[in-house]
């Protein structure tokens, strides 16, 4: 999933505290707290309902299983993007807290839907890990998940307490989330970090974001950004029938594609802020979206990730952005995480 934190301590994110909390997340485990809310839909129609609003299939969504999905306009521009599970009498929606527009949004197609919107704001609050050990601090945990599948769901209880486990999506290194009643979750963070998970906090867990390549709304994904330009297919499913923004998905894919890519660039010279024109040849070209900087044993490495016409992704091609040359490279930053 995407990795958006909720800082604890913005202190703790100094250059040296950046590089270590990146290796732990590349090496061993590293414990967050997210910044997103949970949603619950309830009433008959709340299938048919949501699977009409969002671009993934909900119809056909097992039990304790969940999807991402964008939320369209009828321009087929992305408006909000979701995480959707299928709870057995509920359906719950995953949304980043800087989205809050998003629900009201939805509630407003609500008409002669049987479809209760519950929004469970500070009720509950959710942890995630990440690292090649991951697995290792569940087992010290002592939670056994009955499925850990990206995106499945886990009924568990830890010490008494009931929560919620879910696999993560992040396809560069295993993850989970914890879903937790806000009582509980002082302990369970502790919990984490006494089993071995280390704190990550903000400044880390954005840096790590851009070298997975992972699209973030506000930064990669805008309101009139198109879903096929974020690379992210799996929000898409083509076989389930109409919904807002359907009709222009559909046209984008019968053209053969949009004329724009999400794309990777390593940086050279003075770093450009986000919102800098790639140029070739003086012509806009692009644009960066997200910049960071990623110290590993050779160094410190500024990387990007931004848009560029897809008639410029050519071998060799370098683009100036300000002061710094971008050379676009494959997503994710692969080369850079087996440093880290």
């Amino acid at each position: 999933m995407t990795f958006v934190a909720q800082e604890q301590n913005p202190a703790a994110s100094g250059p040296a505290d950046l590089r270590s909390e990146l290796h732990a997340v590349a090496s061993r485990c590293g414990a967050y707290r997210l910044d997103r809310a949970l949603v619950s839909l309830a009433g008959k129609d709340r299938v048919r309902w949501l699977n009409g609003m969002v671009s993934n299939n909900i119809r056909d969504l097992a039990a304790g299983r969940g999807v991402y999905a964008f939320v369209l306009n009828p321009q087929g521009q992305i408006q909000g993007d979701l995480y959707a599970f299928n709870c057995g009498e509920t359906l719950v929606l995953e949304i980043e807290r800087a989205q809050a527009k998003l629900v009201p949004q939805l509630r407003r197609y609500i008409i002669m839907d049987k479809v209760e919107v519950e929004e469970l704001g500070d009720a509950m609050v959710i942890f995630g890990i990440a690292g090649p050990t991951s697995d290792k601090v569940l087992t010290h945990l002592g939670i056994a998940l009955s499925d850990s599948v990206p995106l499945s769901i886990s009924e568990t209880q830890w010490n008494g307490i009931n929560m919620t486990v879910v696999g993560g999506d992040n396809p560069c290194i295993p993850n989970y989330e914890f879903w937790v009643s806000q009582e509980h979750a002082e302990k369970l963070q502790q919990a984490l970090h006494d089993a071995g998970a280390a704190q990550i906090h903000e400044a880390a867990l954005e840096a790590f974001r851009i070298v997975c390549g992972i699209p973030k709304i506000g930064a990669e994904i805008r309101e009139r950004t198109l879903p096929q330009e974020t690379g992210q297919d799996r929000a898409l499913n083509f076989n389930k029938g109409c919904y807002i923004g359907q009709e222009i998905v559909e046209r984008v894919r019968a053209r053969g594609g949009v004329h724009r890519a999400l794309t990777g660039f390593e940086l050279t010279g003075e770093t450009p802020p986000p919102g800098t024109p790639l140029q070739a040849d003086g012509k806009d070209v692009g644009l960066i979206t997200s910049v960071g900087t990623i110290a590993v044993a050779d160094g410190e490495h500024a990387v990007a990730l931004g848009f560029l016409r897809k008639e410029h992704l050519s071998e060799g091609a370098t683009f100036t952005a300000a002061g710094a040359t971008a050379r676009p490279v494959p997503l994710p930053f692969l080369s850079l995480m087996k440093q880290l």
